[in-house]
C-alpha cells in the first residue's frame, strides 16, 4: 500500500473532527467513522493526532482501523462495489460473484482499479440474508443477483471494464 500525504484542507476536517468528537465516552469509533464519512477513508497521516487526542497509543488506533474491515486507510474509487460474503450468500453463490466481480472490474478484492473508477470489497453481511446473494454497488442493494444480472448491473454503474 501506498502512502499518499493527506492534503491540508483533509486534515483540517480531521481536526474539526477530533474537536467535536474528543469528549465523547468512547469516542475512538464514533470519530473513525466521521472521518471516513468525510473523506471516504481515513488517512494514515490522521492516526497520530487521533492518537494524541484520545490519549491512546498509535498502535491502538491503527489496530482498529484494520480490524474492522470497514475503515479503508486509502480513498476508494468513484465506484464502490461491496460483494457479501456471509454464509447465507456464500451458500448462494457469493464466492463465485465475487471472483466474477474481479474479473469484470478488472481488480482484486480489496482494492481499486488503477484508473480510479472502482473499488471492489468483500463484505460480511449486507442483511439481504433472505434474499441471498446479494450487492451493494454505491449506496443501492441488489438481491437474489445471479452472475447475468452482476454483470448487467455492472455495466449499468458505468464500471464494467471487461466483457464476459
Amino acid at each position: 500500500m501506498k502512502l499518499i500525504p493527506s492534503s491540508v484542507q483533509d486534515l483540517a476536517t480531521v481536526s474539526a473532527l477530533i474537536a467535536e468528537h474528543r469528549d465523547w465516552p468512547g469516542a475512538l469509533l464514533p470519530l473513525l467513522h466521521a472521518v471516513q464519512e468525510a473523506l471516504g477513508h481515513v488517512p494514515d497521516d490522521a492516526v497520530p493526532a487521533i492518537a494524541r487526542a484520545l490519549n491512546l497509543s498509535r498502535a491502538e488506533v491503527h489496530g482498529v482501523i484494520t480490524y474492522y474491515h470497514f475503515f479503508r486507510r486509502e480513498a476508494p474509487g468513484r465506484q464502490v462495489v461491496q460483494v457479501c460474503r456471509a454464509e447465507a450468500c456464500q451458500a448462494c453463490g457469493g464466492e463465485a460473484l465475487l471472483a466474477l466481480a474481479e474479473r469484470v472490474l478488472g481488480c482484486e478484492r480489496h482494492s481499486t482499479r488503477a484508473d480510479g473508477a472502482v473499488t471492489l470489497e468483500p463484505v460480511y453481511c449486507l442483511g439481504l440474508c433472505a434474499s441471498s446473494p446479494a450487492i451493494q454497488i454505491g449506496e443501492r442493494l441488489h438481491a437474489r443477483v445471479t452472475p447475468e444480472r452482476l454483470q448487467r448491473l455492472l455495466g449499468e454503474a458505468g464500471v464494467a471494464e471487461v466483457a464476459q
